[in-house]
């Protein structure tokens, strides 16, 4: 039988009525009204029953605030980047700086500004600037900073990129003002590069703006556009004469050294002839002085000696040979140069012939004539030796 069916004793079998007591679905009005009822006497407003109305009006109330504070204290967590600085204001005014990390504060009252510190920012400014020698010209100029002090960063200034930017705009202007106009097109670009950068940090130093510079960077810098073809080609001509200044300074760097090295080898030379000179001079002196005694005691026999001794250093120096023949006013010439070229050649066509050299068959009138000379070679040999 179903609980719900009648008949069964006049009982009821409904399951949600159990210890004689009302077990449904509980009634939302209802819960209200008990809460109100609470809250209404601890507030003093449960004593009358006219008022189970406004009571559950409260009640929703006090839980609207009490999921607003929930809400709000939940809204106020926060998270600032690594690379970020936080500046917390505290009804509009600076109050302090938090690191990177979780953090919670009070919504609406405080305020969060994060600041990036560790990226490199950059501007750039150009336009037309008046040289020294009233030149105009179009100069480039960039700087790369970033933020190192984020209270001075936001409080110091209205906005810091602009002042830097107008203050990097007067440095760059004042340098350019104070220089001529071939420095700045060409070999002078890194003093005025430097010069600004001093500038610039001479300027935006008494404002406490917060940035620390980076690097300056000279990017362009040219002349207008109706005279660039003659400032290109007087450009041009003062980097050729750089250049060829430069290559004269390597050729006389490549020179010097060689020609230093071959002044100390000659110097070095003319030491070792100096000593060789004197060494040999000395020697001839001790030479001379050791002959002296034997020529003061044999005159004719030490003249004959050096004579001969200086015959035989001339003679060992050439291959011709003149022979004295005894009782006749004919010098015999031996061709000994010419015999031994020939003698060498006939050597060199044996071998390469691979056999032995052929020698003609000698007359009668040739060996007549070797008799003959051979005659006057005794005689001199004997009259060499007579004299000896």
């Amino acid at each position: 039988m179903a609980w719900n069916e009648p008949g069964n004793n006049g009982k009821n079998n409904d399951p949600w009525k159990q210890g004689g007591r009302d077990q449904g679905p509980p009634d939302l009005d209802e819960v209200f009204r008990n809460f109100g009822k609470k809250f209404g006497g601890i507030f003093g407003g449960g004593k009358s029953s006219n008022n189970n109305g406004s009571g559950g009006a409260f009640a929703a109330l006090i839980l609207i605030v009490i999921v607003a504070a929930i809400v709000w204290a939940l809204s106020g967590f926060y998270t600032v980047k690594e690379s970020e600085r936080g500046i917390v204001l505290r009804f509009g005014q600076y109050h302090s700086e938090v690191d990177p990390g979780i953090h919670w504060n009070p919504t609406f009252i405080d305020q969060i500004i994060p600041v990036d510190i560790t990226s490199v920012r950059s501007l750039r400014t150009d336009g037309f600037m008046l040289t020294q020698d009233q030149n105009l010209v179009r100069v480039t100029f960039e700087v790369q900073y970033r933020v190192f002090n984020p209270r001075q960063y936001k409080f110091s200034v209205v906005d810091a990129d602009s002042s830097l930017h107008e203050a990097t705009d007067a440095a760059l202007r004042y340098v350019i003002g104070h220089s001529i106009m071939d420095d700045v097109l060409t070999r002078g670009r890194e003093v005025v590069r430097q010069n600004t950068r001093e500038e610039l940090e001479s300027v935006i130093e008494p404002y406490k703006l917060g940035l620390a510079l980076v690097d300056v960077n000279f990017r362009d810098a040219r002349p207008p556009e109706e005279v660039r073809d003659a400032f290109d080609d007087a450009i041009k001509a003062q980097e050729d004469q750089e250049r060829f200044i430069k290559e004269a300074e390597a050729y006389a760097l490549e020179i010097e050294p060689r020609a230093r090295g071959q002044v100390n080898r000659i110097m070095q030379e003319a030491d070792a002839y100096k000593q060789q000179i004197v060494l040999k001079a000395q020697g001839e002196v001790a030479r001379f002085e050791k002959l002296l005694p034997e020529y003061v005691a044999a005159p004719k026999v030490t003249r004959d000696r050096m004579y001969i001794e200086t015959m035989e250093y001339v003679y060992s120096n050439t291959s011709k040979v003149m022979v004295d023949v005894k009782n006749g006013n004919n010098i015999m010439y031996l061709p000994l140069d010419k015999m031994i070229n020939s003698s060498s050649s006939a050597t060199r066509d044996s071998n390469s012939s691979g056999g032995m050299p052929l020698v003609p068959p000698r007359s009668s009138s040739d060996n007549q004539a070797a008799q003959d000379r051979k005659e006057p070679l005794r005689s001199s040999s004997t009259r060499s030796s007579g004299r000896g």
